[in-house]
């Protein structure tokens, strides 16, 4: 499935404030939970509904409602944790999992070391968040770790990717949906993204 590139002119200018390296964390948090919100609302286009009967002030109508069981949304830890207030604004029922996984910064290669999901994953929609698309070894592994438990509808929502970390996406799982506000150009050799935003989560949490 193709990745779908959001192409929006806030989408623009938030991404504009968030690659800024003079953009103080306070702000950085923000912008990123705005944006959030606008790749919730793009992600969630395929969601299924049904006809309702609607009573308004002046007249019964037909309106429309969410028909399948309330979805998932997995931060993938840390980064994913500033795209979860945005999603939760718009699915406030939805039920949150967590996956924590690090990339070795020797061989790059994602290793797992938290997980906890809800129950009947393969009957509801789930939504991975995870800011930076880089090589794609993390979200590659994180749809593994969730098909192995089960789900089968699953949409990745990104802020910013690189080409490299679509195409190794595609490859490995070409089932699913993939939403990024941005594509940017290459992988560095460390492979960090250019012209990029540095590392999210540091500066997220203040941790650079």
């Amino acid at each position: 499935m193709e990745a779908t590139v959001l192409d929006h002119p806030l989408c623009d200018h938030k991404i504009s404030l968030l690659r800024d390296r003079k953009t103080p964390g306070i702000l950085f948090r923000r912008v990123l939970e705005e944006l959030g919100l606008i790749l919730a609302v793009e992600c969630t286009r395929h969601l299924p509904t049904e006809p309702v009967a609607v009573e308004t002030p002046l007249e019964r109508t037909q309106g429309r409602r969410l028909t399948s069981l309330d979805p998932v949304v997995v931060p993938v830890l840390r980064a994913g944790l500033g795209l979860l207030p945005p999603f939760l604004q718009l699915l406030p029922t939805a039920k949150v999992g967590h996956l924590g996984l690090y990339r070795d910064h020797d061989s790059l290669v994602p290793v797992p070391y938290y997980r906890n999901f809800p129950p009947l994953l393969d009957q509801r929609y789930v939504f991975i968040l995870d800011p930076m698309l880089a090589t794609g070894g993390s979200a590659s592994e994180a749809v593994r770790q969730l098909k192995v438990a089960g789900a089968e509808r699953i949409t990745l929502a990104s802020v910013l990717a690189a080409p490299e970390g679509v195409a190794r996406l595609q490859q490995d799982h070409p089932d699913i949906r993939i939403f990024v506000a941005a594509l940017d150009r290459e992988l560095n050799d460390k492979a960090y993204i250019l012209p990029g935003l540095g590392d999210a989560g540091d500066r997220l949490f203040g941790t650079l």
